[in-house]
This record gives C-alpha cells, sequence and structure tokens, in this order.
C-alpha cells in the first residue's frame, strides 16, 4: 500500500467525522495517530491508499466503512478495575446498600455503558460473583454496550492476552474467573452469565426497556463537548432508576451539566438523582471504600489500580 500523508483538510474531515457520529471530539494534536489506525482500515475494504479512503468517506456513500473508520479512531484505553476506588466503592459501600433496598423485588441491574473491550463489565461481574451466596435467587444483570462493534466482539469473546489480565486482576480471582489456554485466557461460563453485550451510540436513546440501578460511564464525557454531555446524560437519566448510581471517571466533574444529578457523599466522582438524595437520610461516611476490606471481605489493595 502506497504511503499518502493526511493533509490539515484531511484531519478537520476526520475529526469532524468521528464527533458527528460518536459525540467523541479527537484532538488534533492526536492526528498522528490517524494513519497507523486508519491503513489497515482501508486494506480492509480494498483501497489502496489513504488518499482512496479519503476520497470515499467524503462521498458519504458507504456506510460501513464511516463506521470501521470512526471504530478505529476512537478505541479507548482500558484494563480489569481500572483506577480501583469505584469498584471498591461498589463493592464495599453501594453493593450492600442495594441488596437492602432491593431485597423486595430480588432484581440488581448494572449497565456499563462504554465496555470497550469488556475489562469494566467483567470486572463489576466478579464483584457480583464474590456475592453470589447473597444474590442467591435473585435477578442480576450487566448490561455491556459501546459503539466499537469490534470492541464488543472481543468481549462477547471474552479472550484476553496475559498482559491484559495482568492488568489488575488478582491472581485469585485471575485462577478463579478464567481458564488458560496457552498465552491466552478465557473468561469462564460461570462470569459470562451476568453480562449481556450489544453495540449501542450514547448519542441515541438507550436500546433496551426498564430502569438500571448503577450505571457506569467512565472516562468518556471527558471528550465530549457541552451539549453532546447534556444529551448522553439525558439518555442516561431516562434509563437510571430513581434512587440510582451514576459513576463517572476520576477527572470528569458533572457540575453544571446536570442539575438533576448530584455528587454522592463520602464517594469520589459518583452521582445520584437529586430527588433521590433528598428523600434520603444523610449517607454514613463510605467506610467500605475508606479502609482494607469491607462488605464482600475484598481489601482495596487486591484490585491496584493501573
Amino acid at each position: 500500500m502506497t504511503k499518502r500523508k493526511l493533509t490539515p483538510e484531511d484531519v478537520t474531515f476526520l475529526i469532524e467525522l468521528v464527533r458527528r457520529h460518536s459525540g467523541i471530539l479527537l484532538p488534533p494534536e492526536k492526528s498522528y495517530l490517524f494513519e497507523s489506525r486508519l491503513l489497515p482500515v482501508a486494506s480492509r475494504f480494498g483501497l489502496p491508499d489513504l488518499g482512496a479512503l479519503i476520497a470515499r468517506l467524503r462521498s458519504g456513500s458507504d456506510r460501513a466503512l464511516e463506521m470501521a473508520a470512526v471504530d478505529a479512531m476512537t478505541i479507548n484505553e482500558t484494563s480489569f478495575f481500572r483506577d480501583s476506588r469505584p469498584f471498591d466503592y461498589f463493592a464495599n459501600t453501594l453493593l450492600p446498600q442495594l441488596l437492602e433496598r432491593r431485597a423486595r423485588v430480588r432484581r440488581l441491574r448494572l449497565w456499563s455503558a462504554a465496555a470497550s473491550t469488556g475489562q469494566e463489565a467483567y470486572s463489576l461481574a466478579m464483584l457480583l460473583e464474590e456475592a453470589a451466596d447473597r444474590l442467591r435467587g435473585w435477578q442480576v444483570e450487566i448490561l455491556a454496550s459501546d459503539i466499537s462493534a469490534s470492541a464488543i466482539a472481543k468481549a462477547a469473546e471474552g479472550v484476553y492476552t496475559q498482559f491484559e489480565v495482568q492488568r489488575g486482576i488478582p491472581t485469585r480471582l485471575l485462577v478463579r474467573h478464567f481458564v488458560q489456554n496457552g498465552k491466552q485466557w478465557q473468561v469462564k461460563p460461570s462470569l459470562k452469565k451476568y453480562v449481556r453485550f450489544f453495540e449501542h451510540n450514547l448519542l441515541s436513546p438507550p436500546r433496551f426497556a426498564g430502569t438500571v440501578d448503577v450505571v457506569f460511564l467512565r472516562n468518556v464525557l471527558i471528550y465530549m463537548d457541552e451539549p453532546t454531555r447534556k444529551r448522553i446524560l439525558d439518555h442516561i437519566l431516562s434509563r437510571l432508576a430513581s434512587d440510582g448510581y451514576l459513576f463517572v471517571g476520576s477527572t470528569e466533574s458533572l457540575t453544571g451539566l446536570a442539575d438533576r444529578l448530584v455528587p454522592v457523599p463520602g464517594a469520589h466522582a459518583v452521582y445520584q438523582p437529586a430527588a433521590a438524595r433528598k428523600e434520603q437520610a444523610p449517607s454514613p461516611r463510605a467506610a467500605g471504600a475508606s479502609r482494607p476490606g469491607g462488605a464482600l471481605g475484598v481489601p482495596s489493595a487486591a484490585f491496584g489500580s493501573s
């Protein structure tokens, strides 16, 4: 394949293409990554070079090519138990509260709304499996969605490299929930049963019915402009239970973006519908998240951040 450098006009066009389809604003200074990510796409579609790829994209005649290009340019970094705090807080503080609140309906539903290749969803599944005795007889489901078809395919397959599983999974959990096959690790069916993966664009209304108790939407909104963030939060709130919880990235803030959401006292980057906070008594300090161990007996140190 001949090499053809992207022009500034090409870069502007590609940034707008990604923004239009996904809401993500790619910084122009990252344009050096575009070529390496788009060359395989051009090859897969039988195009001789990047010039032909850009020309086909500009024509607007190939939806599959557009989505493949957006997919290639929006691959995000992820890992198991990435940034241990939200998982620790969920396991040791929120989950016990939810088990108490949902005891009558015996149903618990989570949504990993930007699931990428599945590490976040499977991390949550491991925490639920740790509480399996307390969840016996419950309906438990993790919805896991992403705009990337290739990411969702990998997530559903549940096969990870040694490098990927080494980043965040304690040995005890790795041995319990994965089967080694050569240099790869396969998620066991006992863990997969919790998760349902599907493609979904956050710019669109959720494709599932009913509400969810907890939404993980971490390290997504930071890449979007304010109108897009508000639009996505409206979609999230349309499915979040009135007393549910929304987790965002550790460097993300919803201040000024959603007057219907307020921070959860004692937690970091966790929000709840404002009406729910008014109805509930003041929460105790997140004891499970601030000391080793907790309701599930899983020490914080077990989750090393990455």
